[in-house]
């Protein structure tokens, strides 16, 4: 019984607890949430999409306010065929929320120079919490109680896991209009890291804690990334190219508690026996948390006054960006992703657009996790604009994200004897609006 105690301790610590999937956020502006491809755009969004074409833009000053909400969910659907005598099959809820989402953009120009700086959440974002905690540590316990004898309804088992992850961002940009067809722009990214890991695993019998497992722990931790852009402009055509440098993120952990308890153990030799499967949480221990470089390559065009469009491609380059536990080196490829965006001025007065976006992460079976997984998804925007003034410009958008399950199958699930299957499924709306105003 003691051993199979230690071994369930050892396997509910082996893996990090994330909320989240890859790291690097790009919906910021409410123009993105109805448009999708902002890479050739002159408008305040540029401060962030396209820094270099500012200087075709509004001549002094611009403001742009603006508030996303998203939901989603993040779902483990769990079948162990004969699991203990019978077919085990469970759906681990996982609720993602984050509070309301705002960002500020600001810029200045004059003649052939242009300023801007942005301010947004611009990694992860958000919470997750599965209230009945996952697979990863429910399973292997009750499996292995089994083994000892004390089967499930003669304990009471509480697991709990929840996460947050944000990356707060403030960038700022110098652009330069090289001739009358080229502009250039550099900048540079201060990125602020804010997450913490809390959960608990506890098998009691009849008073007696079987095993408890306690994890408390915070952590935060600065980085920087330079950002260098070009803008080529002629009559109706525009070609911009954008490269974010890999964000160094090297996070400490502030860990208020850390506690693994097992039956019939003294704490040393239960810390004897864990030994480096808890070290990662230690107090004052540094994980990895880098946001990777970022290739952007866009082409718009403007078919008459009122219509334009945009094709956009970005290049995550993730496989080069180190996470927890290397898991980097899972991923088959970086994140592809393709952008394709129309937008029309009914008016002087009123704009309409929409836009479409597939992302491509390069998954593996080795890379997804219960506490940490991602899918690749289709997303499609819309939305619109309205000049309230010749200053004043609101806008509005929706854009909904379809993701592709991820099916994860394991001949010996998690350790058991048992031949087991997850499937991974994701959700995700954001509604947004904004405020743009030029001085």
């Amino acid at each position: 019984m003691k051993k199979l105690l230690i071994l369930a301790a050892i396997l509910c610590t082996t893996t990090g607890i994330h909320a989240g999937g890859l790291m690097t956020n790009t919906n910021y502006h409410i123009a993105f949430d109805r448009m999708m491809a902002r890479g050739a755009t002159f408008d305040i969004d540029a401060a962030y999409s396209n820094p270099a074409g500012l200087v075709w833009g509004h001549e002094g000053f611009q403001l742009s306010l603006n508030f996303q909400k998203p939901w989603q969910n993040r779902d483990i659907e769990t079948s162990i065929p004969g699991f203990l005598g019978s077919d085990f099959q469970q759906k681990f809820h996982g609720k993602a929320s984050a509070p309301i989402v705002p960002a500020l953009f600001a810029s200045y120009k004059k003649n052939r120079i242009a300023v801007s700086a942005m301010i947004g959440i611009v990694g992860s974002g958000g919470f997750v919490e599965y209230a009945d905690g996952v697979p990863m540590f429910n399973i292997p316990l009750t499996a292995m109680l089994a083994q000892a004898g004390v089967m499930p309804g003669n304990y009471t088992l509480d697991s709990q896991m929840k996460g947050k992850q944000y990356i707060y961002g403030g960038q700022l940009n110098l652009t330069y209009k090289i001739t009358d067809w080229l502009a250039a722009a550099v900048g540079i990214r201060a990125n602020y890291y804010d997450g913490y890991y809390r959960g608990h695993v506890v098998a009691d019998m009849g008073g007696t804690k079987l095993v408890n497992l306690q994890l408390d722990c915070n952590q935060r931790g600065w980085g920087f990334a330079p950002i260098i852009s070009l803008n080529y402009h002629q009559k109706s055509l525009t070609l911009a190219a954008r490269y974010e440098f890999r964000t160094k993120i090297n996070v400490p952990n502030d860990t208020k508690e850390l506690t693994a308890e097992i039956a019939g153990m003294t704490p040393e030799q239960t810390a004897a026996v864990l030994g480096a499967k808890v070290a990662g949480y230690m107090d004052g221990v540094k994980t990895r948390y880098d946001m990777p470089s970022l290739l952007v390559l866009a082409a718009g065009y403007e078919f008459s006054p009122k219509l334009r469009a945009t094709l956009e491609y970005h290049f995550f380059d993730d496989k080069h960006a180190k996470m927890a536990g290397d898991r980097q080196e899972e991923l088959k490829h970086g994140t592809h992703e393709f952008l394709a965006g129309v937008e029309y001025d009914i008016n002087d007065k009123f704009t309409v657009s929409c836009g479409a976006q597939r992302t491509d992460y390069g998954l593996s079976d080795n890379y997804q996790q219960n506490t940490s997984f991602a899918c690749d998804s289709w997303s499609i925007g819309l939305g619109g604009a309205w000049n309230i003034t010749e200053k004043i410009r609101l806008n509005a958008g929706y854009f909904i994200t379809l993701y592709s399950d991820y099916t994860k199958e394991q001949t010996n699930y998690l350790g058991t004897p048992y031949h087991g299957t997850d499937v991974y499924s994701r959700t995700n709306n954001v509604i947004g609006v904004g405020i743009d105003y030029k001085f």
